[in-house]
């Protein structure tokens, strides 16, 4: 591919279609992983949704963001809100570089959040102020489902009909 053909495929790839579909999607799929995890927190052990962001904001503040401010909520959701979209954008750049991941939405859908779990586990986590968490498989699957059903799957299905239809025009 010479330099012209390069510059081209990157302008097309940042065309206002596609930000705009990464931004709706990196809210819906973000959106919809807070609800799912704050439910689950909830349902599961009794933790109320504010202390679920809380815990995201302490990746960043360590305690002092389990302490009365109000403000460590709303950078937990901002934190949160950042790493969905981040992980949004890279699955619309790898979707069309990537020809596995049109053959099939579910297996894409599962591999990807497989990826997203063990790198929010293995590289992120670590480097945050969060204390080291033991393992726990049940925890670790439970994870995994909620991120195939509110990030892998819409993102899987939203993005083969974005590249089905651009590629039809």
């Amino acid at each position: 591919m010479t330099t012209i053909q390069t510059a081209r495929a990157q302008k097309q790839y940042y065309s206002k279609p596609i930000l705009k579909t990464i931004a709706w999607v990196g809210l819906l799929v973000g959106t919809l992983d807070i609800t799912a995890a704050c439910t689950h927190a909830y349902l599961a052990r009794g933790i109320a949704p504010v202390r679920v962001l809380r815990f995201i904001a302490s990746g960043a503040f360590g305690k002092a963001a389990f302490e009365g401010v109000w403000l460590m909520p709303l950078l937990g959701l901002l934190f949160h809100y950042f790493i969905a979209y981040s992980f949004t954008a890279l699955f619309f750049w790898l979707h069309p570089n990537v020809k596995l991941m049109s053959k099939n939405r579910v297996i894409t859908a599962v591999v990807y959040c497989i990826f997203i779990y063990v790198v929010m586990n293995m590289l992120v986590l670590p480097l945050t102020k969060i204390p080291a968490i033991t393992f726990n498989l049940e925890k670790a699957i439970i994870a995994t489902l909620i991120l195939i059903v509110a990030i892998g799957l819409p993102l899987s299905f939203i993005a083969s009909k974005f590249f089905q239809d651009r590629n039809a025009k």
